[in-house]
């Protein structure tokens, strides 16, 4: 006794349209919510610190630091330092006529404690009287 007819099976499809829609849908939020650093053409190690970041700022100039002692300055080439006075006309012409412009130094955590100086240095001379640093979050730190 044949229950089931004389039709014949057909063989499954698998349509790979709703695959491509989902991993396509994945590869533009990553796209999106990939954070890029701002200085890329040095290559810096920032120093460990727990503190809350800032909620707002005003202007940003942003100084990088490498080990070797390599300055960049926003989007400036890397440049290595000639002078205290060279350094403030470069902050001074970045910041043009901001209102309190913020120099945040970027330094490596080999960079010599010396080329830090200067840049704080270079900011005095520019007549820039905020300046902070950028850490990165130590990896054993309690999350708040």
């Amino acid at each position: 006794m044949n229950l089931r007819g004389s039709r014949t099976r057909e063989d499954p499809e698998i349509n790979f349209i709703p695959l491509i829609d989902v991993l396509l849908v994945i590869l533009i939020f990553l796209m999106v919510t990939t954070t890029y650093q701002r200085i890329a053409e040095l290559q810096i190690t920032l120093p460990e610190a727990n503190a809350d970041p800032a909620k707002q700022r005003p202007r940003e100039i942003n100084v990088g630091i490498d080990p070797q002692g390599r300055y960049k300055i926003d989007r400036e080439p890397a440049f290595t330092f000639t002078s205290v006075d060279a350094l403030a006309g470069m902050l001074k012409r970045t910041a043009g006529d901001t209102k309190d412009p913020i120099v945040v130094i970027n330094a490596d955590a080999q960079a010599t404690h010396q080329s830090v100086v200067h840049v704080m240095e270079a900011a005095r001379a520019a007549g820039i009287v905020h300046i902070t640093f950028a850490t990165q979050a130590s990896p054993n730190a309690p999350r708040k």
